[in-house]
């Protein structure tokens, strides 16, 4: 079976045309360019208030709403297969409002998206989910066939998927990526946790054994292709290194890289005073784990949180 390693299939696969959503994001910035480096061309679907991206002859854009019908289905339609990774960003203060932007920005944009499939030919499907879906899974590791939560966002991630798996009634091969943190040099969660050590000089959050599930962003890219290029794979995987760590630790691994040795801790009440509901993304315990990707046969390039911080920290501007 193909396995990747670093971003690079040991099998080369023909190159295809793969409709985007949430290009522009944190995520998608990095998954264009790294697709195209594949030998693979892009749409892009933007909204009108969204930058263009600078132009390639192998990169194209629709301009509409993905939450709405439009003009954008006709090259969906044209495309081989489509990644969505389109969402509200969730790291902010919940108000009703931003918890329908959120929840909305999610799943009519991929109900959208499915509508609009071509139906007539095998379409792999590859569309975000979030590791939140278990909800505070304490101590237990969570695979893939772990138990659910019942939280705000793990009902927005069992909806979401729940509509992208609607794309098998029109024929799709669909994947949904459980992703844990996304680790960036420019961008995501490791800036505000630099900010947090570097200024604030805070480490861990309330008693910091919360375990986090994180993963480099080359890595979840990397993934997203890997998923797209085989054909035998469908359902949930979970987006996350081999090595969940607890939060603490995540914590004092920056200290030490970043050479500040005396932090203190956040309480947790303070961080529900600045997010409110959404304080329950810091103290969650979620020790997800990468079985299916794993059994699939990828290859981690950055399994170890040490060495993955040193290097992001190193490339940060």
């Amino acid at each position: 079976m193909p396995t990747t390693c670093g971003g690079t299939l040991d099998e080369p696969k023909a190159a295809v045309k793969i409709f985007v959503t949430g290009g522009t994001g944190f995520v998608g910035s990095r998954l264009v360019p790294f697709l195209v480096q594949a030998g693979h061309r892009v749409h892009l679907l933007l909204r009108d208030q969204e930058r263009r991206p600078p132009a390639a002859p192998v990169v194209t854009v629709s301009v509409g709403d993905p939450n709405l019908p439009g003009p954008w289905w006709e090259p969906l339609a044209g495309c081989d297969a489509a990644v969505n990774l389109a969402g509200h960003p969730i790291f902010c203060r919940w108000t009703a409002k931003v918890k329908a932007l959120i929840r909305d920005s999610r799943i009519a944009t991929t109900r959208n998206l499915v509508a609009a499939l071509p139906g007539d030919r095998p379409f792999p499907l590859v569309s975000a989910s979030g590791i939140g879906i278990y909800g505070d899974g304490g101590e237990r590791e969570l695979d893939e066939d772990s138990p659910r939560g019942g939280d705000f966002l793990a009902r927005v991630a069992q909806d979401w998927e729940a509509e992208a798996l609607r794309g098998a009634n029109r024929g799709a091969r669909v994947c949904c990526l459980r992703l844990g943190v996304v680790f960036g040099p420019d961008g995501g969660a490791l800036p505000e946790l630099v900010r947090n050590v570097r200024q604030r000089h805070t480490g861990r959050l309330g008693t910091g054994r919360q375990w986090m599930s994180w993963i480099h962003r080359e890595d979840a890219v990397a993934g997203i292709r890997f998923l797209l290029e085989n054909p035998a794979l469908s359902g949930p995987f979970n987006f996350a290194a081999p090595e969940p760590r607890r939060q603490a630790d995540v914590a004092h691994t920056l200290g030490q890289l970043l050479d500040c040795h005396h932090l203190v801790p956040a309480p947790l009440f303070a961080i529900r005073v600045m997010l409110g509901e959404a304080a329950e993304l810091a103290q969650f315990s979620q020790r997800g784990v990468p079985r299916r990707l794993l059994e699939a046969g990828f290859r981690f390039q950055h399994p170890h949180l040490e060495p993955a911080l040193q290097e992001l920290l190193a490339a940060m501007p």
